[in-house]
């Protein structure tokens, strides 16, 4: 790992260009060689667009697998980079980092699982602080640099799923935006199945909940490649209105249609690796069967 982590200091230092073409070319090997993770993306677009052809799905499939890979090494760039440096890449729609709603009271900035994400956490750090939930890394090293790099330019909490709500909930109260990634399966634990590109997909109800209770606005935001490897665009959407009303069940399938329509704009850098639907409602069968041999 820390050999790993030296060559990605070291190729933070090539142009953006470069650096992003590298990392096509090792995802486009990593789609040949991660076969199991090859059979979940292709069986997430067969379920999610159906409307495509098996050829189009394949390349869609290896399209994802070269941006996930390029978001992977490009993320030396957040962790090493000059804020300079950053600034420069990182482009901003208008009308820019909402900081002036955010300070109007408690905000969930809702942040799916596109490759990008890391640029949007980024992107926010420079002008506020934050709250975060993020996944404890095995290797320490790892977790070490993963937390400095989400850290390095103002202070920020981040808080495990081990360490619960409350300490979200205090955040908000505190006023700290709380940076939330409201779409993976978690299992059935505080979850209801809700349609995600029309299948029934364990929907985590917490983004509703926490808004009822806190009364926090939700201002989704959205990071994707800019053309050409220069670099990425964020993009803060308005607060929703009116959310999340008296059904959580609406509300919670309001927040799966946002993400639907946005997957569809860039479809080659949604998450697909992830089973989305592995938690299955009573007496379905799994979607994710093993591969068949090729």
């Amino acid at each position: 790992m820390r050999l790993l982590l030296g060559l990605m200091w070291l190729l933070h230092w090539l142009p953006l260009p470069l650096l992003g073409r590298f990392g096509s070319g090792v995802g486009s090997l990593l789609f040949v060689l991660l076969r199991s993770r090859r059979h979940i993306t292709l069986t997430n677009l067969r379920l999610c667009m159906p409307e495509l052809s098996e050829a189009e799905r394949l390349a869609l499939a290896r399209q994802h697998f070269q941006a996930y890979s390029r978001s992977v090494w490009e993320r030396s760039i957040l962790w090493w980079a000059s804020e300079t440096r950053l600034k420069r890449l990182i482009r901003v729609e208008q009308p820019g980092v909402p900081t002036a709603a955010m300070a109007n009271g408690p905000t969930i900035l809702l942040c799916p699982h596109f490759v990008c994400l890391d640029v949007a956490g980024v992107a926010t750090a420079m002008e506020v602080s934050a709250c975060s939930m993020y996944v404890q890394q095995k290797n320490s090293t790892f977790d070490r640099i993963l937390r400095a790099g989400r850290e390095r330019f103002r202070p920020v909490r981040l808080f495990t799923r081990q360490d619960g709500i409350k300490p979200i909930m205090r955040a908000l109260r505190d006023g700290l935006p709380y940076f939330m990634l409201p779409d993976m399966d978690f299992g059935p634990k505080d979850a209801e199945f809700v349609p995600f590109f029309g299948i029934p997909a364990a929907t985590l109800t917490a983004t509703a909940r926490i808004a009822a209770v806190t009364g926090a606005q939700i201002i989704p935001v959205i990071a994707t490649f800019l053309p050409n490897y220069q670099g990425w665009s964020v993009k803060f959407y308005p607060a929703w209105k009116n959310y999340p009303g008296p059904d959580i069940t609406a509300a919670t399938r309001r927040m799966n249609e946002f993400i639907e329509e946005r997957a569809r704009e860039a479809p080659a850098e949604y998450f697909w690796t992830h089973k989305r639907f592995k938690t299955r409602p009573p007496g379905v069968l799994s979607v994710y069967a093993p591969a068949r041999q090729d």
